[in-house]
Formats: structure tokens, C-alpha cells, sequence
């Protein structure tokens, strides 16, 4: 009570806590945001957060970069620019996404403060209490805290090894719409998925397509990976044969550097109009420093060249990681990517990837449990593995101490069922594609 004898308003521990909009509760810390605090000590081997290695990035590429905009055009690069982004940067965007078979004008591309911050402006734009997303199960964790903190409910459609499944689509829309839901975009990220690794392959795509356009909904289609290939190129990007119903996120983050904070969105005309209001209301205009250095970059060095270096970065350390779990972990099964960041585990079924992942940094070694993919809480017996980060040798280290607590679970479980070690035996076996239902 307070002096006047009222209710104390809040909480011992936030005493504006009553005051929040209602949707601010759907804002909510990842389980992969929390886990950086740990992940990041040096004696941890982190296979948890998907950083690039920047380091892969000579210094010399940027450094010339930053200072020939400084010398020719530091008042422009240090003043407020335009809500939709600097006109050449969108040009050369075209470039970047007619690797991926799109062809588009520039007057469609709107420049953001990284694709995340696309992500929410279309949210923004769309989701309003009680609407309805279509994700992936298992799905990128902050795309659905964002759905989360504008009151949308998720709705996750199971993968394989070829992506979304689409006759699980067609169900999933049906019951939705039988039961008054409104549906107001599919969200997917179709080329080396985060979390599962997975593609969906181009005959999928084309039907997806098919169905959204049927029932009228529209595909937001992120792909911050989509270059970062290994052995073949994704399908061409979903945008590539639909225009008006497919909202495209692309990104510098993973081919360049995350620091710069540069994203765009592929819009639809209308949609577009939209997001450059919706990004002026939200931030005046993205970094125009930022921008310039990128198109600088873009127009002399060898970006290309350099996207290829990345690839073979991640494919040596994709492998290594894959060795390590075919020598230390065999019995178990596992995703094998042909581009991204990212291996999708699956453990025995008595295992409960959250519930163990104290003892596992106990052991010096961090993942992200697959529990923070879903938005209902399933994933228990999943855990997402990122390669990208981690040098081979530590990937080798950290699958190594990762073995040990899972075999310590196992062992554990076994005694207190009184029936001995149950753990099985070394089979070789190693999984190219993941289980039927990678939930």
C-alpha cells in the first residue's frame, strides 16, 4: 500500500510496471539473448549465437572504404538521409539479389537498420492483436518474439529435410480459417534455415507460392543466408517468380559485417510506401555513414571474391563440426546444411536440451536449446549448433566436452531408473537429412 492507502501500482522490482502498453508484454529476452552473457567467456566454447567471422573480413577493404567517404562526401555520409535509403546502395542492392534470380527496380527497396529492424517494421505494418503468423516449426527466435510483442499468435507448420511441407501448409490454413483466424503472412526463411539448416527445395517453393496465393497470404520471405552456399546454390529466391505477394528481407549482416546495421526490404508499391513511412516514424533515416561505406565497398572491392572466402570459411567449419558428432556422438541424428550457420540436433527422447544446458557450461561448452525455436514450448529434445563462429580446432573441443554431458545424462537417468547405463553403442551412423518432423 502506499501512503494514501491505495494499491502500490507495479512491482517491488519495476514500479512502472502497470503503466506498459498491453503489448509490451510479448517483449521477452530469447533464450539466445541470454545465453551471450556466458557464451562469451573465453574459456566457454560457444555453439550457441550465429556471429560471423568477421575477422574472415581483411580490415584494409573497409578502412578504404570509411576513408574515401570521409574525404568525398563526409558532410553527406554524416547528415540525415532519406527514409527509403541512399539511391545507389538500392541500385546496387539489385546486383545482390539478381544473384538469387530477382529482377526488381530500385524504387522498391527500402534500406533498414539491418532486416531485423524490416522485420518489425512489417509487422508493424500488418499484425494486430490476435492475428495470426505461419512460421516454420522450429522458426528464427527473434522473428517470433517481434510477432509476440504486436499480440500475434504463431501457428508453426513442420519441416523435413526439403523445408515447410506444403500439404501441412494447406491443413494448417484450413484449420485456422475454420476456426476464425485471420492469417496475416507466412514467414519463412527457405534457403539454409536458422535454426534447422535445411532448403527448401524449388518444386516446394513454387507450390507454397501456389497456396498462399489461394488463400491470399502474403509470404514474408527472409534470407540473410541465401548467398553463403557450400557445395551448390540455393533455388533462386521465392521473390524471383512472385512479385505482388512475396515481401523479401535481405541482408549485409552475414555477407559483410553486422556492425554496420544495414538491411533492406523488397516490397511490393503499396507495402513499399508503407515501410518508408513506418522507417521514418521509427528512425528518420538508416545510418547514412553505414550505407555509403557498404556502396563504397560495393563499387571497389571485390565483394563477390570476398562472399566466396566466407563460404569457404563456414564450409571448413561446417565439416569439422560434422566430424566431431560422427566421432563423438554417432547414435544420435543431425542436419546436414549445405550453406548457413547452423546444425540442427536431436537428442535421445529422454533428454531435455533446456534442462541440461547449466551443466553443459559447467562442462565449458554453450548451444542454444531448441525449445527457444517454438513459440508453444516444444524443442526439448532439439538443440541448434552454430559452426560459424568457432575455429575447427574448438568445434572439435566443444562437440568433444558436449559428448560428455550427454552421456553423463544418459548415465544419470539410467541409475536413478535403476536399470544401469543404457547408452548406446557407437553405429557411425550420421544423418544427411533430419528426422521426418524436425520438431
Amino acid at each position: 500500500m502506499n501512503e494514501q492507502g491505495s494499491p502500490q501500482a507495479g512491482t517491488n522490482l519495476d514500479p512502472w510496471y502497470h503503466h506498459y502498453a498491453e503489448r509490451a508484454g510479448g517483449l521477452r529476452a530469447s533464450e539466445v539473448r541470454a545465453l551471450f552473457a556466458v557464451a562469451s567467456r573465453p574459456e566457454v566454447v560457444s555453439l550457441a549465437g550465429g556471429m560471423p567471422f568477421v575477422s574472415a573480413l581483411p580490415q584494409e577493404l573497409v578502412i578504404n572504404a570509411m576513408e574515401r567517404v570521409m574525404v568525398e562526401q563526409g558532410a553527406v555520409a554524416l547528415q540525415y538521409g532519406s527514409g527509403q535509403g541512399v539511391p545507389a546502395l538500392r541500385e546496387q542492392i539489385l546486383e545482390v539479389m539478381a544473384l538469387e534470380g530477382i529482377r526488381a527496380h530500385a524504387d522498391d527497396v527500402v534500406v533498414t537498420t539491418g532486416s531485423q529492424h524490416a522485420l518489425e517494421l512489417v509487422s508493424k505494418l500488418f499484425l494486430d492483436p490476435g492475428d495470426v503468423v505461419i512460421s516454420e516449426g522450429p522458426s528464427y527466435v527473434t522473428a517470433m518474439v517481434i510477432f509476440k510483442s504486436y499480440q500475434a499468435e504463431i501457428d508453426h507448420v513442420p519441416m523435413d529435410e526439403n523445408g515447410l511441407i506444403p500439404e501441412a501448409l494447406r491443413e494448417h490454413i484450413a484449420s485456422l480459417k475454420a476456426a476464425g483466424k485471420r492469417i496475416k503472412f507466412l514467414y519463412t526463411i527457405p534457403s539454409f534455415h536458422n535454426p534447422a539448416g535445411v532448403t527448401l527445395s524449388w518444386e516446394r517453393r513454387l507450390e507454397i507460392l501456389q497456396i498462399a496465393r489461394e488463400n491470399d497470404i502474403l509470404v514474408l520471405e527472409d534470407n540473410p543466408y541465401g548467398l553463403l552456399y557450400f557445395d551448390q546454390p540455393a533455388p533462386d529466391a521465392m521473390r524471383s517468380v512472385e512479385q505482388d505477394g512475396v515481401v523479401y528481407l535481405g541482408t549485409f549482416s552475414k555477407t559483410l559485417a553486422p556492425g554496420f546495421r544495414v538491411g533492406w526490404a523488397l516490397a511490393p508499391h503499396a507495402i513499399r510506401e508503407k515501410l518508408v513511412l513506418a522507417n521514418e516514424a521509427a528512425v528518420l533515416s538508416p545510418s547514412s555513414f553505414s550505407q555509403l561505406v557498404i556502396s563504397e565497398y560495393l563499387s571497389s572491392a571485390d565483394w563477390k571474391g570476398q562472399i566466396n572466402t566466407f563460404r569457404g570459411v563456414y564450409h571448413e567449419r561446417k565439416n569439422a563440426l560434422l566430424g566431431a558428432l560422427d566421432e563423438y556422438l554417432p547414435e544420435l541424428g543431425w542436419t546436414n546444411p549445405n550453406g548457413g550457420f547452423y546444425v540442427w540436433l536431436t537428442l535421445p527422447e529422454r533428454l531435455d536440451s533446456k534442462a541440461m544446458l547449466p551443466r553443459a557450461v559447467t562442462e565449458l561448452v554453450a548451444y542454444t536449446p531448441g525449445t527457444a525455436f517454438f513459440a508453444d514450448g516444444d524443442g526439448h529434445q532439439n538443440m541448434r549448433l552454430s559452426f560459424c563462429y568457432p575455429t575447427p580446432e574448438n568445434i572439435r573441443v566443444g562437440i568433444r566436452r558436449l559428448a560428455t554431458v550427454i552421456r553423463a545424462e544418459l548415465d544419470l537417468l539410467d541409475t536413478f531408473a535403476g536399470t544401469g547405463s543404457l547408452r548406446a553403442a557407437p553405429s557411425g551412423r550420421q544423418f544427411g537429412a533430419p528426422p521426418p518432423n524436425l520438431s
